[in-house]
């Protein structure tokens, strides 16, 4: 039998990597609070990202100058729906939800975008999916009440989780907006100019934080979050993502959204102390098989994984929240 060609096997190593890149914006999230606020550190982010992939697609873009100035418009609503809304919102909702629960409550964005796009584009839906759209939705409620189905009026609400749920909302209409507009643009090109687009959206809420009297001074531990949301989920994860595209097709590259909320868990166990309850790994258990399930087309092509960088193969970009 013969060895597959190295590049493919970097491709299979990084399905295995890309997710707890994705993963580290998590754990950034749960870090910022008292460091950095949300829009400067959501700003910083996407302004590093911006710059890394402007140093790769500059002559693109600028071949491209065309497209851009009819466009964008369209790239500041992306920009304002996936770098401002599932990025600020994300580290908002750090402050009072975990780690754990951003992985399990975000990993459920394809189920919203299969339904999203049989709303808006018509896309068939099966009876396989519907079961799995009520699968992932009780995963999500359950971890979100953590459990306690018998005392649902007693339920304590969490702030954090509802800013979650509407983060990934927000990235369902992202995804299929992409969808919607096709744009000549490879997707390292097309993510560029999205993030660009997003620190528009971004600048006016960021100096709004900035000029509020208590906020915590920009230090040293701030600007490092911000590299490390920049590089790691933003840059990084982009491109692992897209060579594995490249190597092995959008559905094996699509595999890696299973492994987002296991992997978050995780990371959150390790590096922040947060407790796996029960109800989290019942959560897991609704969840995973109905994004399985949803994720299968008609055609047995999963959809492309909503927590990654292209939902398309050409001019889908960003990163998970």
């Amino acid at each position: 039998m013969q060895a597959a060609p190295p590049h493919h096997r970097l491709a299979y190593a990084l399905i295995f990597i890309t997710p707890a890149l994705w993963c580290v914006n998590y754990l950034v999230a749960r870090w910022a609070p008292g460091v950095v606020e949300p829009n400067t550190l959501a700003f910083g982010r996407w302004f590093v990202a911006a710059l890394l992939l402007g140093a790769f697609t500059a002559p693109e873009l600028l071949r491209q100058r065309g497209v851009l100035r009819a466009q964008w418009r369209r790239f500041i609503i992306l920009g304002a729906l996936g770098m401002w809304i599932c990025g600020a919102w994300v580290y908002i909702a750090a402050r009072t939800t975990t780690a754990t629960n951003i992985a399990l409550i975000y990993s459920v964005s394809p189920v919203l975008i299969a339904l999203a796009s049989v709303l808006w584009l018509r896309e068939r839906f099966t009876r396989p999916q519907a079961l799995g759209v009520a699968l992932a939705l009780a995963g999500v409620v359950h971890v979100i009440i953590k459990g306690q189905w018998a005392a649902l009026g007693g339920v304590q609400w969490v702030p954090g989780d509802l800013w979650i749920v509407a983060t990934t909302c927000a990235w369902s209409g992202f995804a299929v907006l992409q969808r919607r507009w096709p744009m000549p643009l490879s997707a390292a090109a097309h993510l560029c100019a999205v993030s660009v687009g997003g620190l528009v959206v971004l600048a006016p809420f960021t100096l709004w934080e900035l000029a509020q009297a208590g906020q915590p001074a920009l230090g040293a531990q701030a600007y490092g979050l911000m590299l490390l949301a920049g590089i790691c989920p933003g840059a990084a994860a982009f491109w692992c993502y897209s060579y594995v595209q490249r190597q092995l097709g959008v559905a094996r590259a699509s595999s890696q959204l299973y492994l987002g909320p296991l992997y978050g868990a995780a990371m959150a166990w390790l590096f922040l102390g947060e407790p796996v309850g029960w109800h989290h790994a019942m959560g897991a258990a609704l969840i995973l098989p109905g994004i399985w399930l949803v994720s299968r087309s008609g055609a047995g092509k999963p959809l492309a994984n909503a927590a990654d960088p292209a939902a398309r193969p050409r001019s889908g970009p960003s990163g998970p929240a």
